[in-house]
């Protein structure tokens, strides 16, 4: 091991401690050396069973480098994922609404000291008006995203944002559902939250390692470890059990992440019975103002990214892992095969950036995806999976628990489907170009066939509910 990688430093007593136990992941890892290709086949049978993984076994995987034990973990990640899932890509865009931040973040281009990023904070109008563009895109799902502080009316700004989102409509459009990337919150937040009918609450602990977090965590309420890692807890307290964690790799080594956020995974299952909804994966991407972000301390090459979301899938099945426009179009398109089931499409990570229409300096990060949100949908039809708007499942009450007793055993599958293909019929006949309505068809097509009777005919009967001009059709 490498300094970095020798052990943590001793630490007192914390609130977190029955959720990140750093001692135990350096044993785990230091014990899965040398295991031979008979055990890393053992794991992967293991994993096909869709019951996850445990950390030895995410150990041992993470030590693969046999290219043909690499291609069988890619294999198995494949079809435990369309075995949960099936084809389907759930399709989202990011919504910025402020920059403003209280936080040191060395890797943000939102940390509070940048001067090199002009601050702005929409108002209710300009956050309408960037809703009614992501509507007339096609959109149904977005991630309202605000960095760590607020303008002067506090977190009731969010709230009324939220309600914003949710009162445009533009012809036959709107946005189905909001998910929210915010600062971490106190019980009685999240209760509002709840209540102004979020999604998910999604939430990056960055990284789990304790030395690396206050490193690179040197001003504000952000550098408390804890307060961060027990966001979920306080958010499910509350309510909101569709939750979603993630990790941003490059900070720290990339085994260990993947170690301590399967012990939060476990400690959430535990808990309440509910693991995480999504597990990001973003990597560490230049930003304006940060040399960090420019140079990872421990970079990710795209070999070890693969890895790291085909073992996700195998460790935590259940789970939707999200992919953004960080990644570049080719870099996407192989993760799809591996276990990736939500992607960002059509993206700008700065407030206001869909109507200037490209990002500018007060972006958050460097894209990696330029393309239209109808670029990316005909890309992933062409490739042979559905393009999905869903938001079903949260309207029907199939969140938390409901929606894990699917999942687990791979049951979703039943409602994924037939959603996806009735969801991506609306956007063909109401905002595809003709060469994607062109490539949809054919996918659609094959998708009903693929799918078993009953089944079929009840799809086939939705998506002619949708052709006959109905809207927001489904099971």
């Amino acid at each position: 091991m490498s300094d970095a990688q020798a052990g943590p430093p001793e630490r007192s007593a914390s609130p977190d401690a029955d959720i990140v136990n750093e001692a135990e992941i350096w044993r785990v890892l230091e014990g899965a050396r040398g295991h031979d290709a008979a055990r890393v086949r053992e794991v992967l049978a293991r994993a096909r069973e869709l019951r996850g993984l445990e950390a030895p076994d995410v150990a041992v995987l993470a030590g693969v480098s046999d290219p043909e034990l690499i291609h069988e973990m890619f294999v198995a990640a494949r079809e435990v994922k369309e075995r949960i899932y099936g084809r389907r890509l759930v399709l989202f865009a990011p919504l910025y609404i402020s920059n403003l931040c209280s936080n040191e973040c060395l890797y943000c281009a939102f940390r509070a000291r940048n001067v090199a990023v002009r601050r702005r904070a929409l108002n209710q109008d300009e956050i309408a008006r960037e809703t009614r563009l992501l509507v007339e895109q096609g959109h149904k799902r977005i991630l309202l995203v605000a960095g760590e502080a607020y303008p002067s009316e506090g977190f009731a700004y969010v709230r009324k944002a939220i309600d914003t989102v949710y009162s445009v409509r533009s012809g036959r459009g709107e946005i189905r559902r909001v998910n929210v990337n915010v600062a971490p919150l106190t019980v009685e937040e999240f209760r509002e939250l709840k209540a102004a009918g979020i999604g998910t609450f999604q939430l990056f602990q960055e990284t789990y390692h304790h030395g690396t977090y206050a490193r690179v965590h040197v001003g504000g309420k952000k550098r408390d470890y804890d307060w961060r890692l027990g966001a979920m807890d306080r958010a499910i307290q509350a309510g909101i059990d569709d939750v979603g964690i993630g990790v941003l790799f490059g900070l720290f080594d990339w085994r260990f992440e993947l170690l301590a956020l399967l012990q939060h995974v476990r400690h959430l299952e535990r808990r309440f019975g509910v693991g995480p909804h999504t597990v990001s994966v973003p990597r560490l991407e230049p930003a304006v103002g940060s040399d960090m972000a420019a140079h990872p301390p421990q970079p990710v090459s795209d070999v070890e990214f693969r890895r790291i979301v085909a073992i996700l899938r195998l460790a935590v099945p259940y789970t939707g892992i999200i992919l953004s426009t960080r990644e570049n179009p080719n870099l996407r398109r192989e993760t799809f095969a591996l276990g990736v089931s939500q992607i960002s499409g059509g993206s700008r990570t700065n407030p206001g950036g869909y109507a200037q229409g490209e990002e500018d300096e007060e972006a958050q990060f460097s894209v990696g995806d330029h393309r239209s949100l109808d670029d990316v949908v005909r890309d992933v039809a062409a490739l042979g999976y559905i393009p999905s708007f869903c938001t079903a499942c949260y309207r029907l009450g199939r969140t938390g628990q409901e929606f894990m007793e699917l999942a687990k055993p791979g049951e979703i599958k039943r409602h994924c489907d037939p959603n996806a293909i009735v969801t991506f019929q609306e956007y063909l006949l109401d905002y595809a170009s003709p060469a994607t309505r062109e490539v949809g068809r054919r996918t659609i097509e094959q998708a009903l066939n693929e799918l078993p009777e009953p089944l079929r005919s009840a799809t086939r009967r939705m998506v002619e509910r949708v052709e006959q001009g109905e809207r927001d059709v489904f099971c």
